[in-house]
């Protein structure tokens, strides 16, 4: 018994307008045609019409279906290949997935970095347009380690930063900033790259600071960009006081070391420490 091309097309669960295309393409062999004309397809055709339709379900390109098909040598390079895209599909997707979750279930902001969700969903919008901003420069680490901060429950002192009002008193800033200088020198030492913004960024150093000075100048009134200016100044005045105690220090060490060398000399010199001296009692 054999079929047309509209029942064969049927029977792999295709279309005919497919089947004539697998015949364009020489995936599929053209059958005989009966005294009238018309195509008679039997069960070989439906056989290999249902395997181009399962390897193009699995993904495999119909210019690779005669090698896949075949099993020659890059068959099984042809599949690797798939299965590899196929992961990355997979993952994307779950990273999509979780994006959903975290604007369905924490309303966060859909315009937020991924992965930032429920962490950054309370933030003020100037603060969430703030890390979108950085997003386009910083690296996947340092975000993450942005992101960590966000997550952990914010104090009084972030909470007043962030609704620092624009007229906010010199004493204020000064405040807030000497509360935050702790903080952020905490931040330094269990993440170093911090202080290096090169470090931190996948973009070119300019263009990384042209971004962040931006976006601050942008995103905070005048009050907040006051604290983060005293917040600078006493970071740096810490980073030159550990300077110069680091340069006392060295310094005590080679005077430290002049004192021994002069004491060794004056042993030497009055013969106690000469190599011949026997202590007493030592050869019983």
């Amino acid at each position: 018994m054999t079929w047309s091309t509209r029942q064969v097309a049927e029977l792999a669960g295709t279309t005919l307008k497919t089947v004539r295309h697998y015949h364009r393409l020489g995936l599929l062999e053209e059958p005989e045609r009966s005294p009238s004309g018309y195509k008679r397809y039997d069960v070989r055709h439906l056989v290999r019409l249902m395997g181009i339709r399962r390897l193009t379900d699995l993904g495999v390109p119909l210019s690779d279906i005669p090698s896949v098909a075949a099993a020659d040598g890059r068959s099984t390079e042809i599949l690797r290949a798939l299965d590899d895209e196929l992961a990355a599909n997979i993952e994307r997707q779950q990273r999509m997935r979780r994006q959903l979750a975290a604007v369905l279930e924490d309303g966060a902001s859909l315009d937020l970095p991924a992965d930032f969700g429920a962490a950054a969903a309370s933030l003020p919008r100037a603060q969430q347009d703030l890390l979108v901003a950085y997003s386009s420069v910083f690296t996947p680490t340092a975000m993450s380690v942005i992101r960590d901060q966000y997550a952990r429950p914010r104090d009084g002192i972030a909470e007043e930063f962030e609704q620092l009002p624009a007229d906010a008193p010199e004493d204020e800033r000064r405040r807030l900033a000497g509360h935050l200088a702790a903080e952020v020198r905490a931040q330094r030492a269990d993440h170093s790259f911090i202080t290096d913004l090169d470090a931190a960024s996948r973009r070119n150093g300019a263009l990384t600071r042209s971004v962040v000075t931006q976006a601050l100048v942008e995103f905070y009134n005048g009050a907040q960009l006051g604290v983060l200016r005293h917040l600078h100044a006493l970071l740096e005045q810490s980073e030159a006081d550990q300077a110069d105690q680091a340069d006392q220090a060295d310094q005590a060490s080679v005077a430290d070391l002049a004192v021994e060398g002069d004491e060794r000399g004056e042993l030497y010199r009055s013969g106690d420490a000469h190599p011949q001296r026997v202590t007493p009692g030592a050869t019983g």
